[in-house]
């Protein structure tokens, strides 16, 4: 991912020095089981851990003539630990390496992802609690239909993202396997009990059947999650880029001093962090195809997914961490106009009452059928010439044989429909 849209700390996990780091730990912890099982002497498992260094630069140096970066590195290693280096890497293959260290990286990655998400749950929790009431008209279709409060639009993301939460940290204990198990998987040339160790030092656990590898439908559900929370970022995005229009204007992003929101137009305030969202949203997504691309390997292994997982692991992880940050400080600024959302919610002249109209004459005695037709013929001219619905259903002989004035008057009450609010907080956030 280009620098622009990366953080340190997620781009650290990706970079060589921690990869070779995290692949002399999985050499090293298996050289102590080894040595534990007599399987090679405990001085040289000793000397492994004393001896260690490696250099990239190096490694890339030799990787150019082997072609192998396993190698590479393993020989580089050697040049350093000396004649026990020879007992390194007994039994084990490629795989065992690269995969168990794909593991603990996107573990690392994974526990990051999960910080992101618990400051942007606790941003959205804030600013629900703080507009709980805030009465706001709800769309459906793009068009008015019912009062809602802004807090139960925020209430809403706050639940999508809880479960985009539970999901990620079933993803993490899912993706978090270790396979020291040789070529083609058998164990013929290592002990079991050397994956077992690797395991519990790394924090993993073990594999239970890997052939040469470990399967691939574990990470295509892992990316699948990521795709998911991304889909989820967008959602909240693309409402604030809606309600940010200037037709709407019911929030904004905040507008910090000496901000500029076009070259040409100098009055423009932008949404530009909500469309980044979308398009960030949009590259994490496309990740799951090849991820689940992944899943067909040629009988015990091939490495057509090495490609593929050494762009999209470090890709999609950088990005879903820098979009949750980004998205955590919107919500957090995030400026919000009550006064345009009544100017909003009154436009159409008492018409998001319609259905509580319908309702009441029903109950009333009147058939469902008449009674839509006497809502809908006096709404149809507060829609086309910004007439009062309320006066207008009062002056309707049909609607005033079934409901008096007050009636009419008393279904123009908007706490009738926010009145259950609570009901729906404490099923998100709890008592």
């Amino acid at each position: 991912m280009i620098p622009r849209y990366s953080r340190p700390q997620m781009v650290k996990i990706w970079e060589p020095e921690n990869r070779f780091r995290i692949w002399f730990e999985i050499e090293a912890h298996a050289c102590d089981a080894q040595a534990e099982l007599g399987v090679i002497p405990k001085e040289a498992a000793a000397a492994v851990w004393e001896r260690a260094k490696w250099d990239v630069a190096r490694i890339d140096e030799i990787e150019r003539e082997t072609k192998h970066d396993v190698i590479a590195f393993l020989t580089n290693l050697a040049e350093h630990v000396g004649p026990e280096a020879r007992f390194v890497h007994q039994g084990m293959t490629s795989s065992d390496v690269l995969d168990t260290c794909l593991a603990v990286q996107l573990k690392e990655a994974t526990d990051l992802l999960l910080a992101d998400m618990d400051a942007l749950l606790a941003a959205l929790a804030r600013r629900a609690q703080e507009h709980k009431y805030t009465p706001s008209i709800g769309r459906s279709h793009g068009i008015h239909a019912e009062p809602v409060t802004f807090g139960l639009k925020l209430a809403g993301h706050y639940a999508a993202f809880k479960r985009g939460r539970d999901r990620l940290a079933a993803a993490r204990d899912e993706i978090a396997t270790c396979a020291i198990s040789g070529a083609v998987g058998t164990f013929a040339n290592i002990d079991p009990r050397v994956e077992e160790h690797v395991a519990a030092k790394l924090g993993l656990t073990v594999e239970p059947m890997s052939t040469q590898v470990i399967p691939r439908d574990r990470h295509a559900m892992y990316f699948a999650v990521l795709a998911v929370i991304a889909a989820s970022i967008d959602n909240l995005a693309t409402e604030v880029r809606h309600l940010q229009r200037s037709e709407v204007r019911e929030a904004e992003e905040y507008f910090s001093p000496g901000q500029k929101g076009s070259s040409a137009m100098p009055h423009k305030r932008n949404p530009v962090l909500s469309e980044n969202l979308s398009g960030l949203s949009r590259l994490i997504r496309s990740h799951v195809v090849p991820a689940l691309e992944n899943v067909t390997l040629w009988h015990e292994r091939d490495i057509s997914h090495s490609s593929v997982e050494r762009v999209i692991a470090p890709d999609a992880t950088i990005a879903l961490d820098f979009a949750l940050s980004r998205l955590t400080g919107m919500i957090d600024k995030l400026v919000v106009y009550p006064e345009n959302m009544q100017r909003n919610l009154d436009m159409l002249g008492g018409l998001h009452n319609s259905q509580r109209v319908l309702l009441a004459l029903t109950q009333a005695g009147m058939s469902r059928e008449d009674a839509y037709r006497a809502v809908q013929r006096n709404a149809m001219p507060v829609w086309l010439e910004g007439k009062d619905f309320r006066t207008l259903l009062k002056a309707d002989a049909d609607v005033a044989r079934h409901l008096t004035a007050e009636q009419i008057d008393g279904a123009f009450d908007l706490d009738y429909h926010t009145k259950h609010v609570d009901t729906v907080f404490k099923r998100v956030f709890g008592e």
